[in-house]
């Protein structure tokens, strides 16, 4: 019976040395901003092993190969895999659109893109790809289309045209809510359901180096239970997730934090729950993700 107790005391301990580990020796690179909240609650206990990076330059941390977790576009992900320029594979999805159209408009309703036109961020992205193809899907032909660089610049029009109707993203549309009430916002997502039966697209994704997985497939493991234990809190312990998130500076404050969270639709989908996605999303713009379907080897499954 001792022996019994021993080597399962034994064995509790070693599992929780190796959730310790993973947790303490796993590098992670991240765009700073929306995508990063997934992990805050972790990156707060370490703040030395996360990276954040301006969005343009995710690239840059697939082709040096040394974080053993990156967040990130998935079609980027994706696209970098197929070209052969990232060992990375897709470990999960963890945020499914953050967009939102919005205006100052008096009794704004998305019908006035009819008559009024629509100003995106991101010509030829992915986001704007999307946001296309839900306004065809569900029968909005904008009268023009206009292109500005970012949210931050579509939050700017948003601000100082009271007539214009953009595509913002979160937290900027919290922030600027917040200088102007009168704001009225209505989320992508929506659309997109309507569109394909999805509770939003695969935004970002939470990529694994191949090297990672096959040397250390049990702090891959763990570490990938302990995102998932993060991104729940973005729903149920916003609270604290604003803090971590104000505190790591990933966002202005925990006043714009703790009111963007929730809009962020952060959620964790292990890569083969999230497959059938993943393709809906490429299927929206086949150039974003290479050319083609991302390949079978691009997802990360675990241990065989």
């Amino acid at each position: 019976m001792k022996k019994i107790l021993a080597f399962a005391i034994s064995a509790l301990l070693t599992v929780n040395l190796v959730a310790q580990d993973a947790e303490k020796i796993i590098k992670v690179s991240s765009p700073n901003g929306a995508p990063s909240i997934a992990l805050a609650s972790l990156a707060e206990k370490n703040p030395e092993n996360y990276t954040y990076v301006a969005a343009e330059t995710i690239s840059a941390e697939f082709v040096g190969n040394k974080a053993d977790f990156i967040i990130a576009p998935v079609n980027a992900g994706a696209k970098l895999y197929k070209m052969g320029k990232s060992s990375y594979k897709l470990a999960a999805v963890v945020t499914w659109g953050n967009l939102f159209f919005a205006s100052q408009r008096k009794n704004f309703k998305l019908k006035d893109i009819k008559k009024h036109g629509v100003t995106l961020f991101g010509e030829n992205t992915i986001n704007s790809s999307v946001a296309l193809s839900v306004l065809d899907k569900n029968k909005i032909k904008a009268k023009d289309i206009d292109y500005l660089a970012g949210a931050a610049n579509t939050q700017s029009l948003l601000l100082s045209d009271a007539d214009a109707i953009v595509l913002t993203a979160e937290p900027a549309l919290t922030a600027a809510k917040m200088k102007k009430q009168n704001i009225t916002a209505y989320a992508l997502n929506d659309l997109y359901k309507k569109a394909t039966g999805f509770d939003g697209f695969t935004q970002a994704g939470l990529f694994v180096r191949a090297e990672t997985a096959q040397n250390n497939p049990e702090a891959v493991r763990e570490y990938l239970k302990l995102a998932e234990e993060s991104c729940a809190k973005c729903t149920n312990d916003v609270s604290s997730v604003a803090k971590a998130c104000a505190e790591l500076k990933i966002l202005p404050n925990a006043k714009i934090a703790e009111s963007a969270i929730p809009n962020c639709a952060i959620r964790y989908m292990s890569a083969r729950d999230a497959k059938a996605q993943v393709e809906e999303t490429a299927k929206i713009d086949l150039k974003q993700f290479g050319g083609t379907l991302p390949a079978e080897d691009f997802y990360y499954y675990g241990e065989k």
